[in-house]
């Protein structure tokens, strides 16, 4: 046989598509040529699965060899398309079965003695296989994520030898089971860091429950050593577990991006926490072969930005469009690529530039412009603003026995979103405008009295929204079928920067 068909897929983003691998051996001179716009690290390939074969015992051909990747117009890069060619090779020499490859799909990088080395984007390909009702076979390291994902047909291999016995019948490489990792891990001890070693600050305490209960953004203004950010970084403790499709989400995206994924971690919502000279890129994602950026990273769980005022302005702005939307899309010249990005923003920050509110260094013309580093409209988008104040004389000597501990506040909020998603489907956070109407009804009374505040305060409609979120929250929190006034009261307490802001305006205009 003089032509063979292999499948294979390329990496765009979370997508998967097909890429039919076509391998021709013709009279002439002896060569290895591979078309349809590989990038370099496919065209070495030629040198990898040259040195494979031949050293697992198979004959390499004399013939010119012609590789067709097709579509032609669709970009392949990385060592995935190693495995494939090499069968593709042995299926036209006729040194392998063919009657069956067309039920396969591969990839895998291959080393020079044949052995199979892991690849990046496994669980987007055992989908995408999945979806096509064909048997993927993958690297052994790979194989160990792509088999969660529900009803795939994976196959691990560890060495290019293995394939002649599995393709002749005479030992069959077995499928792995789909066996979800959640069921070893216990929901219970999913956190490291317990909010019980937080002393004091019962209100930040409070604010942070309202934020995992509701799904609420959330902004931390104190001075320095308060603990702003040891409590963000409890936020992914009192958090509900994943869901198995959430889970599988957040997999898909570290995956493509090279990090590791712990299986004793599948059910913990990601916490990333990029430095603040981090770049836009960095941010959102990017480059010449779009790759995801922190927030997709943290998607389904936890963005925290600590000194948010040391960010540049730029960069802050960019986040504005994916808080809203719950995606991003990066477009280049000859595609876009659209990643999921729904993740809880928590952020920390100084209220001046020495960190104090009340002390001789700084001016208020300094502290707003200070304050001015953060746009209204990103300030808009943070639900709840809270001041952290400076713990009280004494309190390190008193017992934190009462302090309560992560897995019981996460009973709570899980209890609370359980709430939600019966009455709505969705966390308060992402209630829609005409959701609002429907799911946060006020009286008469209480919405006029809303209005009233928020014309005081100099809000605007997507604060007033927030409000209204909040509120739900707070409600849900309580029990309450609908929300009442001390739950608005309570709500428009937490507008820290809008008190602060009118605070300074009012001193300078004195």
């Amino acid at each position: 046989m003089a032509l063979a068909c292999i499948y294979s897929r390329a990496r765009i983003g979370l997508e998967s598509p097909l890429v039919t691998i076509e391998v021709h051996l013709c009279t002439g001179l002896p060569g290895f040529h591979i078309v349809g716009l590989a990038e370099t690290s496919v065209k070495e390939s030629k040198d990898r699965v040259r040195s494979a074969l031949l050293n697992c015992g198979y004959s390499f051909p004399s013939e010119k060899i012609v590789v067709n990747l097709a579509p032609a117009d669709l970009p392949k890069e990385g060592g995935r398309f190693d495995l494939p060619i090499a069968i593709g090779i042995l299926a036209a020499s006729d040194q392998i079965p063919t009657t069956e490859l067309a039920q396969y799909e591969f990839a895998g990088e291959l080393a020079l003695s044949g052995e199979l080395r892991p690849i990046i984007g496994e669980i987007p390909l055992a989908i995408a296989s999945r979806n096509e009702q064909r048997t993927l076979i993958l690297p052994y390291k790979n194989a160990q994520q792509a088999c969660w994902v529900n009803d795939a047909a994976i196959i691990s291999l560890q060495h290019l030898k293995q394939l002649f016995p599995h393709f002749a019948r005479q030992q069959l490489l077995p499928l792995q089971s789909n066996k979800s990792p959640e069921l070893d891990v216990d929901e219970n001890k999913i956190c490291i860091d317990d909010i019980a070693d937080v002393m004091g600050q019962p209100m930040a305490k409070r604010a942070l429950e309202i934020a995992a209960s509701g799904s609420h953004n959330l902004l931390f203004v104190g001075p320095p050593g308060t603990g702003k950010t040891m409590l963000a970084s409890r936020l992914p403790g009192i958090l509900p577990p994943m869901t198995k499709e959430e889970s599988l989400e957040t997999a898909a995206i570290h995956s493509i991006c090279s990090t590791a994924f712990d299986h004793k971690h599948w059910l913990q919502r990601p916490f990333r926490a990029p430095h603040h000279t981090a770049s836009s890129a960095a941010l959102v994602g990017g480059g010449a072969q779009p790759n995801p950026g922190e927030i997709s990273l943290a998607h389904n769980g936890v963005l925290f930005l600590d000194e948010l005022p040391e960010y540049d302005r730029k960069v802050l702005d960019v986040l504005r469009e994916p808080m809203e939307s719950g995606e991003v899309t990066i477009s280049r010249v000859m595609h876009k690529t659209t990643y999921p990005a729904k993740f809880q923003l928590v952020a920390a920050m100084n209220p001046s530039p020495t960190g104090f509110y009340n002390d001789n260094r700084s001016t208020p013309e300094q502290i707003l412009r200070y304050l001015s580093k953060l746009s209204g409209p990103f300030l808009d988008r943070i639900d709840i603003q809270l001041e952290v104040a400076r713990l009280p004389k004494g309190l390190w000597n008193k017992t934190n026995a009462n302090n309560e501990t992560s897995e019981v506040i996460r009973a709570r909020v899980k209890t609370c979103r359980e709430i939600q998603l019966a009455r709505q489907g969705k966390a308060n956070a992402h209630l829609s405008s005409p959701e609002l109407k429907v799911h946060c009804h006020l009286s008469i009374e209480d919405c006029e009295f809303l209005e009233l505040a928020v014309e005081k305060l100099g809000l605007s409609t997507r604060a007033h929204h927030k409000i209204l979120k909040i509120a739900r929250t707070i409600a849900d929190m309580q029990g309450l079928e609908d929300i009442a006034r001390e739950n608005i009261i309570e709500a428009l307490s937490y507008r820290a920067m809008d008190r602060l802001i009118q605070h300074l305006t009012a001193s300078l205009s004195a």
